[in-house]
């Protein structure tokens, strides 16, 4: 795991508009905790921090350079604008090389299930403890040839050497489900409208029902000219 260090500054002013003005510095507010010691307020270079997440995942390790003196942490929480997606303030953990620490580690899937089963993603990450300064960027799922039925669990994923997983190995990270056939679609969608009070619209033919292959009879002769005039010389006669 990379090692990122970031020059830090003490911060004294508190409140949004000192925090603005720290942005606008090019710098991000965060808070510095951990082992018992007080909370450290301090600003962080908001270039390099984000270029720490980019390449080190949302557990890098920092090296926190404060005063001439340097920490370990981690980032716990980061907070950032909706729309902008900026850093807008990060929560830094204390650490120590060789402690243990919880934290949660995204699910990476790769390769492709069979072509009959359609995946259906449960976790996007899992609780792992490890060494505070050995945690994984991310952990590897491979769904290669998997088919319905043949589901992953927490327990089924492969750790780092030295971690321990805390989410509940039951639970089920990847389900994998058969595609549905034309027809099981076809009466899902009919039962569908049918819960909605909506009626399907029968085609002319259909409705008249005249379908490929029906004898459609004559109409029945109500009399032709030359028939009526038969009729006629007859009276005459």
């Amino acid at each position: 795991m990379a090692d990122f260090r970031l020059d830090a500054e003490t911060r004294t002013e508190f409140g949004k508009g000192s925090a603005r003005r720290t942005r606008r510095a090019g710098r991000i507010p965060a808070v510095l905790y951990g082992h018992g010691h007080d909370v450290v307020h301090l600003s962080l270079p908001a270039r390099e921090f984000a270029a720490a997440l980019r390449n080190g995942g949302s557990n890098v390790l920092l090296t926190v350079v404060l005063d001439g003196q340097e920490q370990l942490a981690l980032t716990k929480a980061v907070q950032r604008d909706p729309l902008t997606r900026v850093h807008e303030h990060v929560d830094l953990l204390l650490v120590r090389r060789g402690e243990k620490t919880t934290v949660d580690v995204p699910i990476v899937v790769v390769g492709e299930p069979a072509p009959d089963a359609i995946p259906n993603h449960q976790l996007n990450t899992v609780s792992i403890e490890a060494d505070a300064t050995r945690l994984p960027d991310s952990i590897e799922v491979d769904v290669t040839g998997r088919g319905a039925g043949q589901n992953i669990t927490a327990g089924d994923l492969v750790l780092p050497a030295g971690s321990t997983l805390i989410t509940d190995s039951e639970a089920l990270v990847i389900g994998f489900l058969g595609a549905p056939t034309a027809e099981a679609l076809e009466a899902e969608l009919a039962e569908a409208e049918a819960e909605a009070g909506i009626e399907r619209e029968e085609s002319d033919e259909a409705a008249e029902g005249v379908g490929e292959g029906d004898v459609v009879p004559e109409p029945l002769d109500q009399g032709s000219g030359e028939s009526m005039d038969a009729a006629g010389n007859s009276t005459n006669d």
